[in-house]
């Protein structure tokens, strides 16, 4: 593993924090679709909510360089289109150069920390709509989680629809994680069952003045062909957290991924942290199910 210039990066952020700006407003740009129209992108955005843990690891994504390190190497392989993080994994990969000829999406709602008595909240703590422009990156993500029985997430729901609104008149993708959620001994539990993501695919479609710009990210479930046939919103879909053998996730990600209407995968922890600790060659066999799936990539 090629170790970033950490002392470089320290220097930038204490010394000269304009660089920061500098990186990302230079960085080379690319189309958000070409060739098949598929898209691999890497996930790290989970720390800004305090969802530190891989499989039986509570604090496996606690050490900062490990991770960068871990996401330098695995953004330099071939396959690999894109990062989607909060600001500040964002800026450092940016200063490191990590970002170079990729797409970048930035996080935006990560205000509901994992196990809070206010987790439900998930207001808008890290990138905006304008924050995203401002930064030259090319999508923005949100998560929306509905819980029936939670008014507060009527409010979660308006800020979703006012952002979706903001990113269409700029023309921005928006990637929206939706799910259908509650209270499960204290913490909040997504409901994976295909009925209840077809409920959260139509709640969230709807939201805002347009969806010419919105993209869903979806996690795999059972019955998924069932499943894309509720939305013509273009699909990623989330690779979840790592649970099973890498044979058996891979199995499941290949056949979501032949699914008329998916565009390709976004997966962070499994990758990242894979069981034999090998990242370079856990991201190459993901990003040749995404790009050499045997389906029409016009779909």
């Amino acid at each position: 593993m090629i170790l970033p210039d950490f002392d470089a990066l320290r220097w930038a952020r204490a010394c000269d924090p304009a660089t920061i700006s500098s990186a990302l407003q230079r960085r080379e740009r690319r189309p958000l679709l070409r060739g098949d129209n598929r898209l691999f992108i890497l996930a790290a955005d989970h720390p800004a909510r305090g969802s530190l843990g891989v499989r039986d690891d509570e604090m496996a994504m606690s050490d900062r360089y490990d991770l960068l390190a871990r996401l330098n190497e695995a953004m330099r392989q071939p396959g690999v289109d894109g990062f989607l993080g909060t600001p500040d994994l964002v800026e450092d990969l940016a200063v490191m150069g990590a970002l170079e000829g990729k797409i970048v999406v930035g996080s935006m709602n990560r205000g509901g920390l994992k196990s809070a008595v206010f987790e439900m909240d998930d207001r808008f703590t890290a990138y905006d709509i304008d924050g995203i422009r401002d930064s030259c990156l090319d999508f923005a993500k949100l998560l929306l989680r509905i819980n029936l029985g939670d008014a507060g997430s009527v409010n979660t729901l308006a800020a979703a629809a006012d952002t979706i609104s903001h990113a269409a008149q700029l023309k921005l993708p928006i990637m929206i994680e939706p799910f259908m959620s509650d209270w499960v001994d204290g913490s909040i539990r997504n409901d994976l069952s295909a009925d209840s993501v077809i409920k959260s695919i139509a709640i969230a479609s709807a939201l805002g003045a347009s969806s010419a710009y919105s993209w869903l990210k979806l996690p795999v479930v059972p019955d998924m062909e069932r499943v894309m046939k509720s939305t013509t919103l273009p699909t990623l879909l989330l690779g979840g957290d790592p649970q099973g053998t890498s044979d058996e996730i891979y199995d499941t990600w290949e056949r979501a991924l032949a699914l008329p209407g998916v565009h390709g995968l976004v997966v962070g922890r499994t990758i990242l942290y894979p069981l034999d600790g090998d990242v370079s060659s856990a991201v190459e066999r993901a990003a040749q199910l995404v790009h050499h799936s045997n389906r029409d990539a016009s779909a």
